[in-house]
């Protein structure tokens, strides 16, 4: 085992982490960047398709916003979060997208940024580019981070799983290191291509790993949204919450062939696409009065109750009206991926079926994205700020990122000088299990794991379905359990093992909540 140290451990590469690492790396201190994936643009905010939200520095535009918020979480943000978000994310895109990584959002013929408006959104604040805008952010801040010349002290460490997040009280190497106070000091990884352990020491962890998505038979996530980070936290005793609240995004292309399923944007419905059942009649008039443009778990619960009705595998989304070369250009990525599977959008309806996208919950932190575990930050979709409450108003997420990837960096950058490395020599070592790892059982498991998750802990829960899923993720975290322990480490035994500890965190926070609410709907 290899030992190294860093000022800050960042795990994750997506817009909160990079956030984090570059204002950090601003004020001189040594960064290390952890991805799982061999390369580091591979992260949820590449897949993110409809824009971000520049909101201006006006009273009455931030608190336009804080109103859009708190109506599409039901009444349940927690409004300093909003407050927060609206009062100092116009800065921070400006500053960083903007100004520094100059991301390549759309622009009109007089140079002005160009708006767009989605569901629950009172005016036009979005700004993108194409359908295809987590692209252009996430390629734009990479490509300005790999500068050694610009940013000297940040090393990316691609094809690296961290194992566990490293706390005196379980790993000390003496027995009174329990007695010392709850603190994460670093972090066990495992090294893909090496295959061995590096016990990494920090003054300060940040934890930026995503969200949860990928447990489910249908996502529009990447692989990695498996909930590593939220499962290291909480055996490192981080608090949890919110975790019922998982967001299904209404509109991903149906089709057969894989289970990520390909985001059609709900910047589409804000352009005036209509969804209709397979008789062509338009139905979200039925049940909201902002019909398309509702909440995201509102259509999400139509477009399945339209499909039961039907008996019907999916709803449609037709943009047809439009003009085809506006189309062509305004969603290039969602017109070719649709036209190369047979569906021309500026002719014909696209089928549509809503997916697991985004995580309300996560570890819980305050404003300056602190968990309770001293040393220990989490930022973007992996944290809870109580920004969404119970749902998440579109755009969001991207914003979010960004924003307490910035709040938490000029938080550590003052905290940092006193801040000193924990001693290596009074942790643990790793311990390297020798037993072979059967990789087709570990996909059968993953397998069952993703659904299980959709079939009992989807769209719309019960009692009866809850329950199951509980006695099926006890039995299979038994066993796993009892196999990880002398097995040989790779990633996805690794993965395995932490989505089913988060899959059971959803749904114990299910099974306590008795309150049908935004993304969380109970059945009985």
């Amino acid at each position: 085992m290899s030992e190294m140290k860093t000022d800050v451990l960042i795990m994750g590469t997506g817009i909160a982490g990079l956030t984090t690492a570059m204002k950090l790396a601003e004020h001189g201190l040594k960064v290390t960047i952890v991805t799982r994936e061999t390369r580091p643009e591979i992260t949820n905010t590449l897949w993110a398709q409809g824009g971000i939200i520049y909101s201006g520095d006006e009273k009455i535009e931030q608190q336009d916003l804080v109103n859009d918020i708190m109506k599409a979480s039901a009444g349940t943000a927690f409004l300093p979060a909003a407050e927060l978000l609206a009062a100092r994310s116009g800065e921070i895109v400006k500053e960083i997208l903007i100004d520094k990584v100059h991301t390549p959002f759309a622009h009109g013929d007089s140079g002005e940024l160009l708006y767009t408006r989605e569901a629950a959104h009172s005016r036009d604040r979005i700004i993108y580019n194409g359908d295809m805008t987590g692209r252009a952010i996430q390629v734009a801040m990479i490509n300005h981070l790999d500068s050694k010349e610009r940013y000297p002290t940040i090393e990316f460490l691609t094809a690296h799983t961290a194992i566990d997040l490293i706390t005196p009280t379980h790993h000390g190497v003496d027995l009174r290191q329990r007695y010392e106070e709850d603190k994460v000091v670093g972090a066990y990884l495992w090294d893909q291509k090496n295959q061995c352990v590096h016990k990494i020491m920090s003054k300060f962890t940040v934890l930026a790993t995503g969200g949860i998505g990928g447990l489910y038979l249908h996502n529009s996530n990447s692989e990695g949204a498996r909930g590593d980070g939220h499962a290291m936290a909480k055996r490192a005793g981080a608090y949890v919450t919110n975790m019922e609240f998982v967001q299904f995004h209404p509109t991903t292309f149906y089709d057969r062939s894989s289970h990520r399923r390909f985001l059609i944007s709900e910047a589409l419905r804000g352009e005036g696409g209509k969804l209709v059942n397979g008789d062509g009649v338009a139905f979200m008039d039925k049940y909201h009065p902002d019909a398309e443009l509702a909440p995201r778990d509102i259509v999400s619960r139509a477009i399945v109750d339209q499909m039961i009705v039907s008996k019907a595998d999916c709803v449609f989304l037709d943009i047809s009206h439009k003009p085809s070369e506006w189309l062509k250009q305004r969603f290039p990525t969602i017109y070719a991926h649709c036209l190369e599977r047979g569906v021309d959008i500026t002719k014909s309806p696209i089928p549509v079926v809503p997916a697991a996208h985004y995580t309300c919950g996560g570890l819980k932190t305050d404003l300056l994205g602190r968990t309770n575990l001293k040393g220990l930050y989490a930022v973007g979709e992996v944290a809870c700020t109580g920004l969404h409450g119970a749902n998440r108003l579109a755009s969001t997420s991207l914003l979010e990122g960004l924003t307490w990837g910035y709040v938490a960096a000029e938080d550590i950058s003052e905290r940092v000088s006193d801040t000193a490395i924990y001693e290596a020599s009074r942790v643990r070592g790793w311990e390297l299990g020798k037993e072979e790892v059967d990789l087709s059982l570990v996909s059968q498991d993953q397998m069952t794991l993703k659904q299980s998750m959709w079939n009992y802990v989807g769209i719309i829960r019960s009692k009866n379905r809850l329950a199951r899923a509980r006695a099926m993720f006890r039995e299979l975290q038994d066993e796993v359990g009892k196999f990880y322990k002398n097995a040989a480490l790779h990633d996805s035994l690794i993965g395995l093992r932490n989505g089913i500890e988060v899959a059971h965190m959803v749904v114990d926070a299910s099974l306590r909540n008795r309150e049908s609410m935004g993304c969380f709907y109970l059945k009985d």
